[in-house]
């Protein structure tokens, strides 16, 4: 599977198309959430998920990437598809007709993903795009229900240099007469959402406008929706942001509601939404590894993603001995990322993850020396972890950060037992 990466990013449907096609289009045999956006996906689609479980459904829920293990990609009612599944689904792929070209690692893994769905008989599937939506592999579905989360600057070798840009294709997951949740903000995305949603006849429900969120002093919040006020409400992951990713999908619950999808198969009720929010799990998003020395991995991977981290810090461990370790990508911005983050920080060790894309730490150490004195460069991720670990003072905290692939290198190191918590 991996060796597939050589074939690098193909954005289009055609293959995929051909694949499924020939796996008897399983995408077909299941009801279907499509989610697509810059950040918040994968906390959504899991909240969607994990809610519909908690419902009564056979539900399968599909993400990118993985943190350790590629299981992770592929879960039925919140468990990981077991390697023999795996292999199975890989070998049913395998002997697909691809058509012109061999399918990317993204195509290969979204095909398994569908066969599996369809070969458990899942009732419902939460399915997060890998990148953009227009040419995602993940476009072959009609769904019930689309939604994208938001919208800012990512790939924008691949899906351009604007907001109204990047916007038209994740907008492109949006289909005829088909309900969109939309939590973007900035007019000029708003305005290219609308006009694709109109075109498709497809009823648009805005964040903030047709349905909002207010949090309460003890950490929970009631949701204003479009046919709900519910209230006693509170996510299981952690920071401000994760309240209004949770309003996402309780629109989302409140249209399939709308739908008709309370039958003999399962109810969506209050309890069961209250229950899945507070039970659902998004490894490696504001995760605390060991409160003692204090330990935060965060995959925030883009400034967007990097000032709700700084928003959490400030709020949780202002004042306390910080050390930042860091490794990003070759494709973020990193100056501006850095210049969020350092000044909370007593010191900075910058890593590399073992991803091909990340940045060499010598690139982010002149811009971090200019924010604060101490910073060194470990390249080997466990090592920095390590290292991090003996310079925190007592009462201290480290935290991670700056991409879900060093985030997920860490958390394996230590499964593996080479960095001790």
């Amino acid at each position: 599977m991996y060796s597939l990466r050589r074939f690098g990013i193909k954005l289009g449907l055609e293959v995929i198309k051909n694949i499924l096609n020939d796996l008897g289009n399983p995408q077909d045999t299941f009801s279907s959430i499509h989610i697509a956006g810059t950040n918040g996906k994968g906390s959504v689609a899991s909240t969607l998920a994990t809610i519909l479980h908690c419902a009564g459904f056979n539900v399968g829920l599909y993400t990118s990437p993985h943190l350790i293990r590629f299981n992770e990609r592929v879960r039925i009612n919140g468990e990981m598809v077991t390697d023999a599944e795996i292999v199975e689904s890989y070998k049913a792929v395998k002997q697909a007709r691809f058509g012109d070209r061999e399918p990317t690692f993204f195509e290969y893994t979204t095909a398994m993903a569908f066969y599996e769905f369809g070969r458990k008989n899942v009732d419902w599937a939460v399915i997060e795009t890998g990148m953009g939506g227009r040419l995602d592999a993940t476009n072959i579905l009609s769904p019930k229900v689309s939604i994208i989360t938001n919208i800012s600057m990512e790939h924008q070798m691949y899906l351009g240099n604007t907001i109204k840009d990047i916007t038209f294709e994740k907008a492109g997951i949006i289909k005829p007469k088909t309900p969109v949740v939309a939590g973007v903000r900035q007019k000029e995305g708003k305005d290219v959402l609308k006009r694709i949603a109109d075109g498709n006849a497809a009823k648009m429900f805005q964040f903030k406008t047709d349905f909002n969120v207010r949090r309460n002093a003890t950490g929970g919040f009631t949701y204003f929706g479009i046919d709900h006020v519910w209230r006693g409400l509170k996510t299981g992951l952690l920071g401000n942001h994760q309240t209004d990713n949770a309003a996402l999908a309780l629109c989302a619950c409140e249209l399939l509601m709308r739908g008709g999808i309370n039958n003999s198969k399962g109810q969506i009720t209050l309890p069961q939404i209250k229950r899945g929010l507070e039970h659902n799990i998004w490894p490696g998003r504001l995760q605390t590894l060991s409160t003692s020395p204090f330990i935060l991995v965060d995959g925030a991977h883009n400034l967007a993603a990097i000032r709700n981290l700084k928003t959490f810090l400030l709020e949780n461990l202002g004042g306390r001995d910080l050390t930042l370790v860091v490794g990003i990508l070759d494709d973020k911005s990193y100056k501006p990322m850095l210049k969020h983050l350092l000044p909370l920080c007593s010191r900075v060790i910058i890593t590399r993850p073992k991803i091909d894309r990340s940045l060499a730490p010598e690139a982010l150490y002149p811009v971090a020396k200019q924010m604060i004195p101490d910073v060194r460069i470990i390249p080997d991720v466990p090592e920095a972890v390590k290292t991090a670990i003996e310079a925190a003072s007592t009462g201290g905290a480290v935290c991670i950060a700056g991409s879900l692939y060093l985030v997920g290198e860490t958390m394996e190191a230590i499964e593996k037992g080479e960095v001790n918590i």
